[in-house]
């Protein structure tokens, strides 16, 4: 076990840290999930999760006095780096970079001690509830409601596109508090146990047969007001606050340097580098995952110094799942016929999963807040138009 703290770590010159994170990984990491080709489940992701947080590196985001690595800017993203090149997979991680980060900065005391231990020793499970049936990129128009009844507030409504809530044992969501105010206000922010009688999950099976997502469903569910995060009918501005943490994660360049990787790959045993038309879009697409790197690094950064994130980090999510669904188009392009085959096909002696990229690819561009609303963002938030 290792759980130096982050004074410790960030004293390491940045090469030998690299080392010692390469090594862990590519030593303890089981060989056959890298590199998945859908989001693991928790039955699945559960060994290594627990690997990790016995070591002391399930959250190397946090703060030490919180349980986390305490990892400088350059710190983090050599680990996110060695992680991704080595294909890790990716936990369920609500807790970890959404809900964990959330009650650090706005949470109680009594929230913190109760549930951040618990987020670190994988026995909370977190899923986001903020989409709703007509409440998607437009969430303020959400309509699951949140009535006051004494000691507790009563939720009824449903949430969508909840991303793996079949394994989780926790939800954070936005239900509405005040129907009389404005839009963006009579909204609160709560902590939901799915103990809690009323709850009900149902899958949503899609396009490539998995089941990532799911609708919640919240009958006369009964939720504590200790469980209640910031004031009532203030919950927009954590709403905000987290939006900004989904952004930078789904602006993580995981997907797309996988992506690249397996385009490579492609190209190389298919004698596709030897078409100089072929190599000048492989190349543009490399250029733009290193510059998607780079953007990415930028807001980890102020997320780590503890600056607010403003409008601009829209362009990461726009940047990050645009490449992506470049990348998955070529991908198929280059695999010609054998390119609409679903699962691993044959292509001259190797076996490639050419599709999965491309189904992934489709919801990117939505979820997370579309990427029209993210344009509309940065015209509105960045550069003023329409003011």
């Amino acid at each position: 076990m290792d759980h130096r703290n982050g004074n410790d770590w960030n004293a390491l010159e940045n090469e030998a840290f690299r080392i010692e994170v390469r090594a862990f990984f590519e030593n303890n990491y089981p060989a056959a999930l890298r590199y998945p080709k859908t989001r693991l489940r928790w039955s699945e992701i559960k060994d290594w999760y627990l690997t990790l947080s016995r070591r002391g590196w399930i959250a190397p985001n946090w703060p030490v006095e919180y349980g986390g690595m305490g990892l400088a800017p350059e710190k983090l993203m050599i680990f996110i780096e060695e992680q991704e090149r080595w294909g890790v997979g990716r936990p369920p991680d609500m807790g970890l970079n959404m809900v964990g980060p959330l009650l650090i900065r706005y949470g109680s005391e009594e929230q913190r001690r109760k549930y951040l231990p618990k987020i670190l020793a994988g026995e909370h499970i977190w899923c986001q509830g903020y989409s709703e049936p007509n409440a998607g990129s437009d969430l303020a128009s959400l309509r699951t409601e949140a009535r006051d009844d004494g000691d507790a507030f009563v939720v009824n409504g449903q949430k969508t596109w909840t991303t793996l809530a079949q394994d989780a044992t926790h939800m954070f969501l936005l239900a509405r508090t005040d129907r009389s105010a404005k839009k963006q206000e009579g909204i609160s922010f709560l902590l939901v146990d799915f103990n809690t009688p009323g709850i009900s999950v149902r899958p949503i099976r899609n396009i490539a047969g998995h089941e990532e997502f799911c609708e919640v469903f919240l009958d006369e569910v009964r939720v504590p007001k200790q469980n209640l995060v910031g004031a009532p009918n203030q919950g927009w501005t954590i709403a905000k606050a987290l939006l900004g943490f989904e952004r930078i994660f789904l602006g993580s360049p995981k997907q797309s340097q996988y992506a690249l990787a397996r385009l490579e790959e492609l190209a190389l045993k298919l004698g596709l580098l030897d078409d100089a038309g072929f190599v000048d879009r492989l190349t543009r697409l490399r250029l733009d995952v290193a510059d998607l790197a780079s953007l990415y690094g930028r807001f980890v950064d102020q997320v780590i110094r503890g600056e607010n994130l403003g409008p601009e980090v829209s362009m990461l999510k726009i940047w990050a799942t645009e490449t992506f669904s470049r990348l998955a188009s070529l991908l198929v392009e280059a695999a010609g016929s054998a390119g609409a085959i679903v699962g691993d096909v044959e292509l001259d002696g190797h076996r490639f999963d050419v599709l999965t990229n491309f189904y992934n690819a489709r919801p990117a561009t939505i979820y997370g807040g579309s990427n029209e609303i993210q344009r509309n963002v940065l015209a509105t938030g960045v550069l003023g138009l329409g003011t």
